[in-house]
Parts: structure tokens; sequence; C-alpha cells
């Protein structure tokens, strides 16, 4: 998630820094793609990857991605570029007329503010039906991201899920005499433990519990929608959201418990987070003395079997590609059960339902050897909400709702109807600039 932010799409016409954040208003769309494409051999695949991040390492990319690929499509090369800044982001891509055949990109925002904004986005249902492609072996949950983004088209594909784990410093737990967490834990059992565990002894502040509150309810597990299902407008003030957000609050309200970032889990002060896989593999490699563990997330009793909404990433075909039921066929094998078993054995979170490939997880990656791997699967993505095609997006800006309750003392009823007010706003200015034909600044 650390480098989302980095990802907005700018404007062909204005380009600002990733860090900014987001557009000027009023920025003129971008040029729509003219047939300047640049011919490329027949036999060469063009794949151009935002995320996963991890592929902005050629070898990393070359290993998991490219080389599978050739070895099983003799004679088809695959040409790789990996968005990075500055150079190789989409407008530049678009202004050399050097269009990818796939796309790899985070799914439920990137479909809008990239591949959508720059036409791009081929619908794969016919390639679905040529190829007989079976989708119910995907996990529903990251499909829907699909869907969702898709105007109930299919857009994309899934290729992986960046999921959420439960991390838990076994040296914490057995100092205080506390048992471990387990899965399946509620809630109410992880903030029992929170409380227990933040202790100060001496100079060292032991904190029982940390996660980012903006991630916990963007993907919450009560499926709860931030935007209306069948309006353009904000549905942030539920009973529901007041159970979510009253929830994770709490744990910040325990004397000592104060929110910092997860990444401080690698000092071994605190004793459980919350966490995307790829940010645990990262906080236990900078400390190799860190006696741990995971656990599936804690879960609500009304959602037993629910961890959060998936952040998926997917792989796009572009209606500019000259070789689209070849990009079809690959795709189609790196949602293999061959494929997607050894990829799990390096530890991603395979969209695949199937049971081999889940028992792979983890077995190449020397951090989870003697770990409880079988917790990433215990609990079932919660299905994100869906919503009727057409209406505006926006990417909810839980951060500012957050801000409210930690910064301004606000009330969680008081805060969700400051963010409701927000996000309407973001709406109208959104649907004014789309409709003299400049570009979504909210997505």
């Amino acid at each position: 998630m650390k480098r989302l932010s980095s990802f907005l799409m700018l404007a062909a016409l204005a380009l600002l820094s990733a860090a900014a954040g987001c557009e000027e208003p009023g920025v003129a769309g971008p040029e729509p793609i003219a047939a300047k494409q640049t011919a490329s051999p027949d036999n060469e695949l063009f794949i151009f990857t935002a995320w996963p991040a991890f592929y902005v390492k050629e070898d990393i990319f070359q290993q998991q991605v490219g080389q599978p690929i050739e070895k099983k499509f003799p004679g088809v090369k695959v040409k790789h570029i990996a968005w990075d800044n500055p150079g190789r982001r989409y407008e530049d891509l678009i202004a050399a007329g050097t269009i990818p055949d796939i796309i790899f990109d985070e799914v439920r925002r990137n479909t809008y503010r990239q591949v959508r904004r720059f036409d791009l986005q081929y619908d794969m249902t016919d390639l679905i039906k040529k190829y007989n492609f079976d989708t119910g072996t995907l996990n529903p949950a990251d499909l829907q991201h699909s869907v969702n983004s898709s105007d109930g088209k299919l857009y994309s594909l899934p290729f992986n899920s960046n999921e959420w784990v439960l991390l838990y410093n076994k040296d914490i737990f057995d100092k205080f005499g506390e048992d471990y967490p387990h899965d399946g834990m509620t809630w109410d059992e992880a903030y029992e433990k929170a409380k227990k565990l933040t202790r100060q002894e001496g100079e060292i502040t032991y904190k029982g519990f940390q996660m980012n509150p903006a991630h916990y309810m963007r993907f919450n597990q009560l499926s709860e929608p931030a935007l209306d299902p069948e309006e353009d407008k904000a549905s942030m003030v539920s009973d529901k959201w007041i159970r979510i957000v009253d929830n994770i609050r709490r744990f910040y309200d325990i004397p000592g418990n104060q929110l910092v970032k997860t990444n401080q889990f690698s000092k071994g002060n605190i004793a459980m987070i919350v966490d995307s896989l790829e940010n645990a593999v990262r906080l236990v490699n900078e400390n190799k003395n860190l006696n741990f563990d995971i656990s599936s997330v804690p879960v609500f009793p009304e959602a037993p079997t629910s961890k959060f909404q998936p952040n998926t990433n997917g792989m796009f075909i572009t209606k500019q590609s000259q070789k689209k039921d070849l990009a079809f066929q690959v795709i189609a094998y790196l949602l293999s059960p061959e494929y997607q078993t050894e990829l799990s054995k390096q530890g991603l979170i395979s969209p695949l339902m199937d049971p081999a490939v889940q028992q792979a997880f983890g077995q190449q990656v020397p951090q989870w050897q003697g770990k409880r791997t079988a917790s990433v699967y215990h609990l079932q993505s919660a299905m994100p909400p869906g919503r009727k095609p057409g209406l505006t997006f926006i990417h909810a800006n839980m951060d500012f709702i957050w801000g409210q309750i930690a910064n301004e003392s606000k009330d969680t009823q008081t805060a969700l109807r400051m963010g409701q007010a927000e996000m309407d706003k973001a709406i109208r200015e959104a649907r004014e600039f789309i409709r003299q034909g400049g570009v979504n600044p909210h997505e």
C-alpha cells in the first residue's frame, strides 16, 4: 500500500509529482490514443506492470512471469516495462506509441484512474467464452473487484491479492503469560489481549495492537459500502459503519496504545499488528531476531468467517493490442493451477480457490518456514459491495474520517457525517469535471 499513492494517474497535458496525490482541478482529459501505435514483432508480447510493485525488479518479473510464459509458449518473446518514475508511466508509453498488450495493475482503483482514463480498457467476456475459461475457479471477491470497476463487464482478471494477516511477537506474549492469537479469534478477544499486553516496563512501552485504520475501514470485513450502491452519493452514515469504526477506535483508547505505524513492529515492542502480507515479509526481514508467527485476522461475531476484502492486482488486455488472443491465452495460463501453485510456493496469494494451490503457500519462502501459513487461507474474503454501473467512482477518504477522530476528538457519528459530506462534495466535483470534458480529480 505504501506505493499506492504514487500511482495517481496524471492528465496527459499536466504532469504532477506522484507525491502530490491528486490532479489539478480542471485539467483537460488525456488525448485519445490515436492509431500511432508502433508495430511490434508478431512473436513479441508486451507486458507493462504497475502492481505488484516488486516487478519493478526485472529479475523478479522474469523469474515469476517472463520465463514461465516463454517456456509455456515456445517462440513467444516477452517484452517488459515496469511503472517507474520518471519516464515509464502510462502517459510516457502512450506518447511513444508503445501500448502494452497486457497490463498488471491494482483493480479496485486503478481501473478507473489509469486504464479507463487512458481509454485502454477491453472487455474480455468474448475471449472468456471463446476459450472456455472457467471464472468459477476464482475467488469471488477478487472477481467482484473486476466487475465493480468494469461497469459490469470484465476489463481484468485477478492475478494475485495483497491480503491482510495478523503478525504477532511471541516473546511479548510469553513475557506476560498471554495465550497466542488463534485462527477465528474475535475482535473482542483481540481487544482483551491488547489491553493486557499494553504495558510500561522500565523505559520500554509495549503496545498491544496496531493497524492502519484507513485500510481497516476501506476493506472492511462487513462489506459495508462507502459509496451508495444505487445513487451518486456516499454511504458512510449507517449503524454498521458506527460498529466498524467504534470497534477499531477502542484499541487506541487503551492507555499507552496510541496509534503508530505498523512498521514499528520490527523494533520488537508491539505485540500484534494487522498488515498486508507484503509488508509483513518486509518487517520480519528488518529484524531477523524477531520471534514471530502469523494468524488469521480477528473477526466480527456477525461475520465469523470473513477476513478483509482483498486488494486485488489484475491483468488487463488493452483495446489497442493486436494480439488479444495470444494475450488471453497467456492470462489463462497465468491463472492455471500449474502456474499458480509455483507462485503460491513463493508467497503470493493466489486468486484460485484450489486447495492444493493454497496449501503450497510459502513453501519456498525462508521467512515462513515453521510458521502457521495455513492461517492465510483460514477465512474467506469479504465481498466488495456491488454498485450500479455508470455511477461516479471516488477514492473514499478514510484518512479524513479517522483524522476527525484522532486529531479533532470527534465522536464516531460526527466523524462519519463529516466524511459523508466531504465525499458527496467530491462526487459533485467529479461529475462537473467530467461534464466539462476533464478528468475526475478524486479517483
